[in-house]
């Protein structure tokens, strides 16, 4: 008994050193890392500075806005737009409180998304027409926007985008279930504690991206890794994600707009129903066209040669709107 108790003893001793490690390594890796630098430029509006990249000439065809899904950034378009800033104006940003933007303080509507983006647009001096691309929700956020600023756009473009019914007609409850979600606040707490930056640079786990360059890659990792941020701006998307695609569903007729869905052929879930309202989305204008892409839902957009058909088609749409 005596024995056991000791046992016990010099187990708990151990495990409260390790702990103690791991806190203490969390605390020096906050201390002493560097803040990840954004690649794009950050602009002020209404008090929010927003992530935002913009390249290429305007010349005289429409500018492209890249519009992420809920869990990307800027940089899933890098080879999208690496294949048309040559030809045209590309820019991409990212939404409030994402990856390299400040969190609003404003209250956050369905709305809310599209009009901040049109003053950002404003404020850094870019001008219509233009031609919306949205991956995953950004499709609905996309919707949004020509809703309320039709004479603005001239083509929308959606890359495995949602679809305003894709939770009820999936069966699924959302962005995240409840265990996912615990999951998620649990890496917001790790992250603060520097324990991710630390778990990161020891184990180097494989990215997630691994189709984009190198300094794509690095620059996803020190961000998930250097604070909660960027898993709390997961729920917050998971919380509004209901009412947005609500509000995208009222844009429920895009007349003979030039509309390209892209599909990626690897689904998850219920891949009949899920190319069922990726048609669905291509009839929403009488001018629509849809392709069928072999890549799942990431890919479609990070795998160069898949970035390659889209732009093609890009480049096709924005001559004959010009």
């Amino acid at each position: 008994m005596k024995l056991l108790l000791k046992s016990i003893k010099w187990i708990g001793k151990i495990s409260v050193g390790i702990i103690a490690l791991i806190i203490i390594s969390g605390a020096s890796y906050r201390m002493f890392s560097s803040k990840p630098v954004p690649p794009g430029e950050l602009v002020d509006v209404e008090g929010t500075k927003l992530h935002i990249r913009a390249e290429g000439e305007k010349k005289d065809l429409p500018t492209l806005i890249l519009e992420a899904g809920a869990g990307g950034n800027t940089d899933v378009f890098h080879w999208i737009a690496e294949g048309l800033k040559g030809n045209m104006r590309v820019v991409r940003y990212d939404r409030e409180g994402k990856w390299f933007s400040e969190p609003s303080k404003d209250s956050i509507t369905p709305e809310f998304y599209a009009r901040q983006l049109h003053k950002l647009l404003e404020k850094n001096g870019e001008k219509p027409p233009y031609i919306l691309a949205g991956h995953s929700m950004g499709g609905p956020y996309n919707r949004i926007y020509r809703d309320l600023y039709p004479d603005e756009v001239k083509g929308l473009v959606f890359m495995d985008s949602s679809h305003p019914e894709q939770w009820e007609r999936l069966a699924e409850n959302g962005l995240f279930d409840k265990s996912q979600i615990n999951m998620i606040k649990s890496f917001a707490i790790l992250a603060d504690m520097g324990i991710l930056g630390v778990y990161d640079r020891i184990i180097k786990p494989k990215s997630m991206n691994e189709y984009l360059p190198k300094d794509c890659q690095i620059r996803n990792a020190n961000l998930t890794s250097y604070s909660g941020k960027i898993y709390r701006r997961y729920l917050k998307e998971n919380n509004i994600n209901d009412d947005v695609l609500m509000r995208a569903g009222q844009a429920s007729s895009l007349d003979s707009l030039p509309v390209l869905v892209f599909t990626a052929t690897k689904q998850y879930g219920d891949a009949q129903k899920w190319f069922e309202m990726q048609k669905e989305l291509k009839e929403l204008s009488t001018n629509g066209k849809q392709f069928d892409i072999e890549a799942n839902h990431g890919t479609i957009i990070t795998k160069k040669e898949n970035a390659e058909l889209i732009t093609k088609e890009i480049l096709l749409l924005a001559r004959s709107v010009k």
